[in-house]
């Protein structure tokens, strides 16, 4: 019996020992999966937090966006207003500076009626006249020279053509029925000439 019941004890301890590492692989089993669940909460945990980041990015920048285009709308309205309000305070100008010309010419026009020198008028209409043109000339407006010169398209309209009076001038203006003008070297109305052919 003595052997038998070493048999037996051996067989109970290794139930107890077999008993024992299934113990422990549950407890390890245990630990690793509240291991892998502190791990995918963790994951997720960090996920949503990603997410979030990502989410107020977003919208900091659809925040931004908004407001550089709402700047942006403002800054054309304000651009706008203020080129309109440019050109109309630039012709106010222009037209401050031409009323002095206006004034000279009624006042030639009330002294016509009672002249009797028409040369004291045409000194009048010359002066009128040299005033009107320094204050072109000021601006940059500059006559175009067409007479005697070769026509040119770019410069000239050509209203009809005549027989040369020499050679010389063929091809040529030979007169000009309405100046041309430069403004600051732009053409701002064209010559309006005849050709000699």
């Amino acid at each position: 019996m003595g052997l038998r019941k070493k048999k037996q004890e051996n067989s109970n301890q290794d139930q107890d020992t077999q008993v024992e590492e299934v113990q422990n692989n549950n407890e390890n089993n245990k630990e690793n999966i509240n291991d892998n669940a502190e791990n995918e909460q963790q994951l997720i945990n960090e996920e949503i937090e990603a997410e979030n980041e990502k989410d107020l990015k977003i919208n900091e920048l659809q925040d931004k966006y908004l407001r550089l285009s709402a700047e942006f709308d403002n800054f054309r309205r304000r651009s706008l207003k203020e080129k309109s309000d440019y050109f109309k305070n630039a012709e106010e100008e222009v037209l401050i500076k031409i009323i002095p010309v206006v004034d000279d010419f009624e006042r030639a026009l009330k002294y016509i009626d009672t002249a009797k020198d028409l040369t004291s008028i045409k000194d009048g209409i010359q002066l009128i006249y040299n005033k009107l043109k320094d204050f072109l000339n000021q601006r940059g407006v500059k006559p175009i020279e067409s007479l005697n010169q070769e026509f040119n398209t770019d410069l000239h309209e050509a209203l009809t053509k005549i027989p040369a009076p020499n050679d010389e001038l063929k091809g040529k203006v030979v007169d000009e029925i309405e100046k041309g003008y430069y403004l600051n070297d732009k053409i701002i109305r064209f010559a309006k000439v005849v050709i000699g052919e």
